[in-house]
């Protein structure tokens, strides 16, 4: 694949991220002014992720076998009728029907069915030793194009100052969101047709099903901790705790995504030195304390405080583990394995939000933050227990090049 493909694929991954910016935000503030309580909300918001694995799952099992361009201008296209059809019902059936099938991801992680596409697309023009880097600079993009996106949720404050009502503010968002997607449909379009590999198997994993099994049901761990606290929810949390404007949201998640931002070339350069696993996991143990810290604070600016450093470690995993999963399996193996470590993930995150909702119309508010730092942690020792042994190419070959040097 050419460097031009690379841009394109930086490019749409940006506009996405802008859109998922201002989307996560948007949602629950939407939500709340058509009259829905936070029982309600987590219902849609698990909606949203289940719909997320399901559609995962399908483009997993048939990209070996098909174009990936076709698969990712029909991904843009659901994209941009979602933004369409959002707005357009406030009965809860409709509403959770939408986020079921729609492209609105509730979560800030690497979640979407465009994501494996766009991974195993990247995977195949980059060597072993430029993959993480590559993969760094996507997630890069991604994040600083979501934190412009979360700067972009305090627009409908400024267009209910221009004389429109505050529920139409928001639906402009929504159809802001649908454009994005045509967006997207544009830059896949000027990709070149191409499959995961010459000769894809019948079946999506062959040789490396263990071990993607196994990192999935992790996965599903980490990603089943992180429902307690998406985006959507801990903006709502924040909006009850503390009584925080849509306005001070959206600058407080500017700074939290743009510091995630920045911590992916960060983890590219420790991954090097100190390996792929050992840098997910030595960083994402002091980000879950942080996190359960700022659950017992009862000042906002503390709070805010730790949520940043939160912020500034949490994601330093997210390429590391991409790289991960692209390293230790073929490339025929590479949409599947994104696809099926993913739907996990989406299944497991959608089942928390649910309960999430259920604990912050109740006195312990709190509690879902904890909760999620806990099995955070939790994930981090298994998964440093099981993979710490598995390496992908590049540092076997480092290993070995150090052993012929040490015996010269």
């Amino acid at each position: 694949m050419s460097t031009s493909s690379n841009v394109l694929l930086y490019a749409a991954r940006g506009v996405r991220g802008f859109g998922d910016g201002f989307a996560t935000i948007i949602l629950p503030a939407y939500l709340t002014a058509i009259g829905y309580d936070p029982v309600r909300i987590g219902i849609v918001l698990t909606a949203s992720l289940l719909g997320t694995a399901v559609m995962t799952l399908a483009i997993g099992a048939i990209a070996p076998r098909h174009d990936l361009r076709t698969l990712m201008l029909s991904g843009a296209a659901l994209m941009a009728l979602t933004g369409l059809a959002f707005p357009s019902f406030q009965d809860i059936a409709f509403v959770a029907f939408v986020a079921f099938v729609g492209t609105i991801n509730p979560s800030t992680g690497d979640l979407g069915v465009l994501v494996p596409l766009e991974h195993a697309m990247l995977a195949r023009g980059v060597s072993d030793e430029m993959r993480t880097h590559a993969f760094a600079r996507y997630s890069l993009i991604g994040a600083l194009s979501m934190a412009a996106g979360s700067l972009a949720a305090a627009a409908p404050d400024f267009i209910v100052q221009a004389g429109f009502d505050r529920l139409g503010a928001f639906k402009m968002m929504f159809y802001i969101y649908a454009l994005l997607g045509f967006c997207c449909a544009v830059l896949y379009r000027a990709l070149p047709r191409t499959r995961a590999a010459k000769d894809a198997p019948h079946a999506p994993l062959g040789p490396s099903r263990g071990v993607v099994y196994k990192l999935a049901a992790l996965f599903s761990l980490d990603a089943f901790a992180g429902g307690f606290v998406v985006q959507s929810l801990m903006a709502l949390w924040l909006f009850q705790r503390f009584d925080m404007s849509v306005a001070g949201a959206s600058v407080f998640f500017f700074w939290a995504t743009t510091l995630s931002a920045f911590s992916y070339p960060v983890a590219a350069r420790l991954a090097r030195h100190f390996g792929l696993v050992n840098t997910m996991v030595f960083t994402h143990i002091p980000s879950s304390l942080f996190l359960i810290l700022a659950a017992f604070s009862s000042n906002l600016y503390l709070t805010l405080a730790l949520l940043l450093m939160r912020a500034a470690l949490s994601q330093m995993d997210v390429p590391t583990r991409t790289s991960y999963v692209m390293a230790v399996v073929t490339p025929a193996e590479r949409p599947a394995a994104a696809g099926i470590t993913a739907v996990p993930r989406s299944l497991a995150s959608a089942i928390s939000p649910a309960f999430a909702g259920v604990l912050l119309a109740g006195p312990l508010s709190a509690l879902p933050l904890v909760i999620c730092g806990v099995l955070k942690i939790a994930y981090d020792l298994g998964l440093l227990y099981s993979f710490r042994h598995i390496k992908p190419p590049e540092e076997n070959r480092k290993s070995s090049s150090s052993a012929r040097t040490s015996g010269r």
